[in-house]
């Protein structure tokens, strides 16, 4: 029988391990185990996400993702969420464009219970029939309560306004058309094809043995695992097209309108990242970055005003959101260019540049103090073939950021034209401050 291979990858300086043992057949299992804590968060990650799917099948990954908690052959619905409650335990999953994730968070005695049950939800579901009808009415409630959350959805609009009709461009979810339309031959047909061992990585975080996770995890598979298989291949870059910059009105009679404005932005993988994010924190992080003391503190024209970035692994985005009454869409839209064109011009004062390296590194630290973050940030590392930086090497980065770096980023993106997403009481034919 072909032999595991194990690695290690990272040694903290707070006494951390990370290692990575490749079994044959191409699963990948990652640990951290990470000192003075006493609990494990544990996930089988899989390279699948909505932007694998093509138009008919919309919808189809999150679909998946509901239906693997509906029973396997050891285990009923009730079997599998009982199991992991009764020892005070969370056992979840989400979807995003790229990946789906199914993660549990226990004691680290209950590892072994744990890593049991994920792992059975993910190689032996059932999808059956019956199944597949019950969670097509909760999907589509699912569907309708996110539609009446404006401030979620104009991502949506945001999203197909500057992707157009792509895989990126689609809502995660689906529509109500295409969920009433998804077959179960389609469901599971997708399931076979994608939920491979060599396409996915198990990731823990806590405390934990590696070796034992390994044998543990290694057993759950063995019914899945083809010894000839070889790890899969990182995501392909396919840059998708875009449509020209513009507005995009989706009408609803809100009291508030809720607007995105945004622009091309950069890979997850671009070196120029942490340049992008002392931007973005010092432009929109917080209480004290230039859009919220612009548009909240010196002229009350809006209660949430915030920037972020969001990379994929062969696009990004730089957006801005706020939520304002719809009689004053117009000047936070001036406003908010007025901001971005200077930034784009001028660059950040070293004020700025300062408070921004700041909140970044709080935020790089704090967020790894849980064990659930840790497992995050080892999974997605390993599924994208990305460099695992230790959290001191992480802070260096920020801290190497010049007033340059964010000057340059800024120009380069900042300076592009702007597509821009609203929802509120207007007509698809509204016309809005000129983007420029």
């Amino acid at each position: 029988m072909p032999r595991a291979q194990t690695r290690t990858l990272l040694r903290e300086g707070d006494g951390g391990l990370v290692r990575r043992t490749t079994l044959p057949g191409g699963l990948r299992v990652i640990t951290e185990q990470v000192p003075g804590v006493r609990s494990v968060a544990f996930g089988v990650w899989v390279n699948v996400g909505s932007r694998d799917e093509t138009a008919a099948q919309m919808g189809s990954a999150h679909y998946l993702e509901h239906l693997l908690f509906k029973g396997t052959t050891a285990r009923s619905a009730m079997d599998i969420s009982s199991a992991i409650e009764a020892v005070g335990g969370d056992l979840n999953a989400f979807t995003s464009k790229e990946n789906t994730c199914f993660y549990a968070r226990v004691l680290d005695q209950d590892l072994p219970l744990a890593i049991d049950v994920v792992c059975d939800v993910v190689t032996d579901a059932l999808i059956r029939s019956e199944d597949v009808e019950a969670e097509r009415g909760v999907i589509l409630e699912e569907i309708a309560m996110h539609d009446d959350d404006p401030s979620d959805i104009v991502h949506d609009v945001f999203a197909e306004a500057m992707f157009g009709d792509t895989p990126l461009g689609r809502p995660i979810l689906g529509t109500a058309e295409t969920i009433g339309a998804i077959s179960r031959r389609t469901i599971h047909s997708f399931y076979r094809r994608r939920y491979r061992p060599e396409s996915m990585v198990v990731a823990a975080a806590g405390s934990l043995d590696h070796d034992s996770v390994v044998r543990m995890v290694r057993r759950a598979f063995a019914p899945v695992l083809d010894p000839g298989a070889d790890v899969a291949a990182p995501r392909t870059p396919r840059r998708p097209r875009r449509p020209e910059a513009g507005a995009k009105v989706a009408r609803r009679t809100t009291e508030q309108a809720h607007l995105v404005l945004g622009v091309p932005g950069i890979t997850r993988a671009d070196p120029r990242r942490y340049a992008l994010s002392v931007l973005s924190t010092s432009l929109g992080g917080g209480m004290s970055s230039r859009l919220f003391q612009e548009v909240r503190e010196k002229r009350g024209l809006a209660y949430s005003v915030y920037s972020y970035a969001q990379g994929y692994s062969d696009d990004g985005v730089f957006g801005v959101y706020a939520g304002c009454l719809p009689s004053k869409v117009n000047t936070v839209l001036d406003v908010c260019l007025e901001q971005l064109e200077d930034v784009a011009a001028h660059g950040l004062s070293d004020d700025e540049i300062r408070r921004g390296k700041g909140q970044v590194r709080g935020a790089t630290v704090l967020g790894q103090e849980d064990p659930g973050a840790r497992m995050s940030r080892i999974a997605k590392s390993e599924l994208n073939a990305d460099p695992l930086l230790s959290i001191d090497t992480l802070l260096a980065q920020v801290d190497d950021v010049t007033a340059d770096d964010v000057r340059s980023v800024a120009r380069d993106l900042l300076s592009a034209p702007a597509t821009l997403a609203v929802i509120g009481p207007f007509d698809e034919t509204h016309t809005f401050a000129p983007l420029g």
